[in-house]
């Protein structure tokens, strides 16, 4: 039975799906104004092994990973630039270009990590239809009203505003910040734009776009309500995105969805926590932050990061040093020599099937709200049992990784002969060791080393491979 910890319940919740044909799965996706750090990176591989665990429990799952490219704010309490027109500044090309740059760069590096790309990948700029349909909606339901400026949710129109933070609303105001307040006839300092007109601060915007109520472009929090709502309906199963998304651009979701449709807007919230280097918060302004591409140039396989994201569950905080990163490496390695070996040895498919005893303990890790380093620590078992024959090991370890996704079913074998030279040489070691003459088989042993190869003693007797 799958349990998952519900951020709005605050409790752990069997998971019954709205309808046993499909799982409706929303991702909260990059803001696509710039390349996105190894933090973003975790939260699509948090995301990834989420739905990769969905499908292996059976469940058929349509994932809608959004890109927004128009909107996002440098705050997200509706003040400051737009941040895709600051990266056409920087960049010197238009929004789009920038968007579809940084659209390329983030799908390679995702590629890269081996996350499964979402069925549907909504861009805001192709759904501004859908976002003026919503806020004309909550206009004529009275949740909405104009400014000069702007159109604006009333959040006291909402219900329990605040239920999916927990936070008083006044609370939530006193630490939004102290940026200037750009509109002094909002009704609420928490009511937050649907639409913004091309007046004022905005009256230079590079994205706009002719609506019934006037020249402008929507706000941030509106565009997943409304991708969401085309391409998976009014009432989602899953909606995922990171911890910091829950006061104020979940919470805003919530309200206008739900004030709009009428229905419940998610029936599962779940959220990822943050990555963390040398143990301070990721970000450009402290300076502590990675992108994938700088991992690479430092000669780091993506899959090491990968292996490292599985170490952390979803809901906890991750630290990333260069020092954690090498010892995923070297434990992916270990792995990968592990399962070569495995595959070494097999001689023929035969009748080998997954062992079950073990798959049951696999299912049991992920059925408990998706913790993978336990069915990482299932895996491993696997690896290191003599309890059973290679092909066994080999199916059981493959069909786990169908979850974890490190590309074990890539690894290749040693393949040729090995030199007749190396093959005399251990023949001759394993004579004196017969002799017991250890001390002359240690030094063959050294011989074949410097050839480039290594012997070892197993139990189905000895093997060598090259270094």
């Amino acid at each position: 039975m799958l349990k998952i910890y519900n951020t709005l319940t605050r409790k752990k919740e069997k998971f019954k799906p709205i309808s046993d044909e499909q799982v409706s799965f929303y991702h909260c996706g990059p803001t696509v104004y710039w390349t996105q750090h190894i933090g973003n990176m975790r939260a699509m591989v948090l995301c990834d092994l989420i739905v990769r665990s969905l499908e292996y429990l059976g469940y058929n799952v349509k994932l809608a990973r959004n890109y927004t490219d128009v909107g996002h704010l440098t705050s997200d309490e509706d003040e400051g630039e737009d941040k895709l027109e600051k990266g056409a500044k920087r960049d010197k090309i238009s929004p789009q270009e920038v968007a579809d740059k940084y659209i390329k760069v983030f799908e390679q590096d995702i590629k890269d990590l081996n996350v499964m790309p979402a069925e549907v990948k909504p861009r805001a700029t192709e759904h501004i239809k859908e976002m003026q349909e919503m806020a004309q909606t909550l206009l004529d339901k009275g949740f909405a009203y104009a400014t000069e400026l702007a159109i604006y949710f009333d959040v006291s129109r909402a219900k329990n505003y605040t239920r999916l933070s927990g936070q008083n609303l006044a609370k939530n105001i006193a630490e939004a910040g102290s940026g200037e307040v750009s509109d002094p006839n909002k009704k609420h300092p928490a009511d937050f734009a649907l639409w913004f007109f091309k007046k004022g601060k905005h009256a230079n915007a590079m994205q706009t776009w002719e609506s019934p109520w006037g020249q402008g472009f929507p706000g941030w929090h509106i565009e997943c309500s409304a991708m969401a709502k085309k391409h998976l309906g009014e009432t989602l199963d899953i909606h995922m995105g990171g911890v910091d998304h829950i006061p104020v651009h979940h919470t805003n979701e919530i309200a206008q969805s739900e004030s709009a449709n009428g229905k419940k807007f998610v029936n599962y919230w779940l959220h990822n926590e943050m990555l963390v280097v040398d143990n301070e918060k990721m970000a450009k302004s402290s300076g502590k932050i990675n992108s994938l591409a700088e991992i690479k140039d430092k000669g780091y396989d993506p899959l090491a990061l990968r292996y490292l994201f599985l170490g952390a569950h979803y809901r906890s905080k991750q630290n990333f040093t260069w020092e954690t990163l090498d010892a995923a490496g070297n434990a992916l390695k270990k792995l990968r020599n592990e399962v070569t070996e495995i595959k070494s040895n097999i001689k023929s498919a035969g009748e080998a099937k997954i062992n079950e005893n073990l798959r049951e303990k696999f299912i049991a890790a992920l059925e408990e709200d998706f913790n993978i380093p336990q069915a990482l620590a299932v895996l491993w078992e696997v690896v290191k049992s003599d309890k059973f024959i290679n092909e066994e090991k080999l199916l059981t370890i493959l069909n786990f990784d169908g979850v974890l996704g490190l590309k074990l079913d890539e690894l290749k074998t040693e393949t040729g002969e090995i030199p007749k030279v190396i093959q005399a040489l251990a023949d001759n070691r394993q004579k004196f060791r017969e002799l017991g003459d250890f001390n002359a088989a240690d030094e063959i042993r050294q011989e074949i080393e410097n050839q480039g190869y290594i012997v070892e003693d197993t139990p189905q007797g000895v093997k060598i491979k090259k270094k």
